[in-house]
């Protein structure tokens, strides 16, 4: 990394942890990701100039994601961000004006390789932490350039309809509701609620 993209990287981890709540090697890990990915998709200013652009999709609910999320400044509720739960430390980065994408992975060989980078640490999560900041990104990573089909239903803006439950009459937004038997009926009514009414 050169040395503006080192105070750059920085500044993003120290904004990052605040949100977050610690720094850990995670929030390195997410940061970078994030960095890397605006790179390659050719965004300079995800918070911005280029804020309506980009579109992230990360795979795993855990700390990365809000490092991910601190640097590009997309989120759940502009619907820029959209949680896929494979589990995975990874993230997608779409430019959504040239259809530009990649995929970018956390390699797991990171964690041995980080005791080559750091051999005087005996704690491996602060020898994780301090690897992952100097760590290449070839080491760090696995790029994939891909194709990200959104549906019109996911993409950010004002939701494209509006319905109501025909069962439990709850306003179901974003085409998220079912068909059935001709009428519109929420996920929760036909059975997928992840919650029981006391």
């Amino acid at each position: 990394m050169t040395q503006r993209a080192m105070e750059s990287f920085e500044q993003c981890l120290e904004v990052s942890a605040k949100i977050h709540g610690h720094l850990c090697a995670g929030q390195v890990i997410g940061v970078r990701m994030a960095l890397l990915g605006l790179r390659l998709i050719g965004i300079d200013d995800p918070k911005g100039t280029d804020r309506k652009k980009l579109y992230v999709i990360v795979e795993i609910d855990r700390c990365a994601t809000d490092a991910i999320q601190s640097v590009t400044g997309c989120s759940l509720g502009k619907r820029s961000l959209r949680w896929m739960d494979f589990g995975i430390m990874a993230a997608t980065f779409v430019n959504l004006k040239n259809g530009k994408a990649v995929r970018v992975t956390a390699r797991e060989e990171a964690r041995e390789l980080s005791a080559h980078y750091c051999p005087e640490l005996a704690d491996k999560y602060q020898r994780q932490l301090e690897a992952y900041r100097v760590m290449p990104e070839q080491e760090l990573f696995a790029v994939q350039e891909v194709t990200v089909s959104i549906p019109e239903c996911d993409m950010p803006g004002r939701p494209l309809r509006r319905v109501r439950c025909a069962q439990c009459g709850d306003s179901v937004q974003d085409c998220r509701e079912v068909e059935q038997d001709g009428k519109s009926i929420c996920r929760a009514c036909v059975g997928q609620r992840y919650y029981q009414v006391a």
